[in-house]
């Protein structure tokens, strides 16, 4: 058992009490079974437990595009491609559908909550609970309209009155989504930042992600972006800042001084051909490092073990350091490290009583997995989402023995084929 809390800890022979989705205890199997008589249980022998992992970035409905527009830059691939085909498609029969079947795939690898940055994030929000994943959703923000809204204060004030019906529901939460500084002027993130001190939402953002990017930034306002957002007053510890990929030594400061979180999404950055993240050099500086798959369009898969796996390899390419990312910090920005990004690290991202109970079983009896000296060095070199067996989202148990349990993927196969036709006939036209 790997808690996650406190950092480095391996237990074994540990068991986890759950009572009314919570975890009520952790200890010894023995001193369990003496404290808790009569408890059902469920034994999982050479098996290692850790806390749900939390992929901090994604766009879900876009599982529906994955293998659509591959093998271009980001500009190219969002004008020439992904844009065209949102404008013609997106909808939320779209956007459920595309949503469900991301979270089986998540479920899968053993994600059990996620961070989604779309449009109609009802539709998602409506899919996730429906198969009982813990998810947060993005008020999304364009200065563009589209087919959910027509301006910037019609982003908003759909995606406020969604929050207001939902803010109770334990499996949800929310932050601001301004898309991008390439797509949101100036009076709209000044609306944002003022919203989110109001109301105490995180805001969560693409920032530096291309070179492109920043130099539009400089010949449109005269600053890099992360420059920008801070005239702009929105740095601060409620910034969620995904990709970060091209950053000055100052911006790597002014993210630290001011307690930004980063979602590191090392696969799509490749993919992309966007660059590489100086991870090592924000673990340096001690910024809240999260890992995100980004969406299936751009990755193609929604894997936070191999985005681990990437993350910890490329960060000591990159540093020309062997120790930079071990397996510990990988796993810990795979969890708790999403969890605290996202506001909600007091509810998941570790195996610590009073939290819910989002827990992930992995087998490790594997001939890929022998022989096993380290099970953290496992899970994040050598682990794969065929390994995953169980998977518990607030003690409800989703995954078993690697199936899905909830009726609520029923009959996609059948709707995703539908999906793809339709978008095969845009793509080819």
């Amino acid at each position: 058992m790997v808690p996650v809390e406190p950092a480095g800890a391996v237990l074994e022979h540990h068991a986890v009490a759950v009572r009314g989705g919570r975890i009520e205890a952790l200890l010894p199997e023995a001193e369990a079974r003496a404290r808790f008589p009569g408890r059902e249980e469920l034994a999982l022998d050479d098996h290692l437990l850790i806390p749900g992992l939390v992929n901090a970035h994604t766009h879900a409905a876009m599982t529906l595009m994955r293998g659509l527009a591959d093998d271009l830059p980001l500009m190219r691939w969002l004008r020439e491609r992904i844009w065209p085909v949102e404008a013609k498609h997106v909808s939320p029969e779209f956007v459920r559908d595309g949503t469900l079947l991301a979270c089986a795939e998540m479920l899968r690898g053993g994600i059990t909550c996620f961070n989604d940055v779309y449009f109609f994030p009802e539709a998602a929000l409506e899919a996730a609970l429906a198969c009982g994943m813990r998810s947060a959703h993005g008020i999304i923000v364009f200065d563009l309209p589209s087919a959910y809204a027509s301006d910037p204060a019609d982003y908003l004030r759909k995606g406020l009155a969604l929050r207001d019906r939902y803010r109770e529901e334990p499996l949800v939460s929310f932050t601001l989504a301004p898309h991008a500084p390439y797509t949101v002027s100036d009076a709209t993130f000044r609306q944002v930042a003022t919203l989110a001190a109001e109301l105490d939402l995180p805001v969560h953002v693409h920032l530096h992600e291309t070179g492109e990017e920043i130099e539009r930034s400089l010949a449109e306002h005269g600053v890099r972006p992360m420059e920008r957002l801070r005239r702009l007053g929105l740095l601060g510890p409620g910034l969620i800042a995904a990709h970060c990929v091209h950053l000055a030594k100052e911006e790597i400061q002014l993210l630290a001084h001011h307690g930004c979180s980063v979602v590191h999404c090392p696969s799509s950055n490749l993919k992309l051909a966007s660059g590489f993240a100086p991870v090592a050099a924000l673990m340096e500086r001690r910024v809240n490092l999260a890992l995100g798959t980004d969406g299936a369009a751009s990755n193609n898969r929604l894997d936070l073990l191999q985005e681990m796996r990437t993350a910890a390899l490329l960060a000591k390419a990159v540093a020309g350091d062997a120790q930079a990312l071990p397996a510990h910090a990988a796993l810990r920005a795979a969890t708790l490290s999403g969890a605290q990004a996202l506001g909600i690290g007091d509810r998941t991202g570790s195996i610590a009583p009073g939290k819910a109970a989002d827990l992930v079983a992995l087998d490790m009896r594997a001939f890929g997995l022998a022989p096993c000296y380290d099970p953290v060095s496992h899970l994040v070199y050598a682990a794969g989402r065929e390994n995953v067996s169980h998977v518990w989202v607030g003690g409800a148990l989703l995954l078993q023995e690697g199936k899905l349990v909830s009726d609520a993927f029923s009959g996609l196969d059948t709707r995703w084929q539908l999906w793809q036709n339709a978008l095969e006939s845009r793509a080819d036209s």
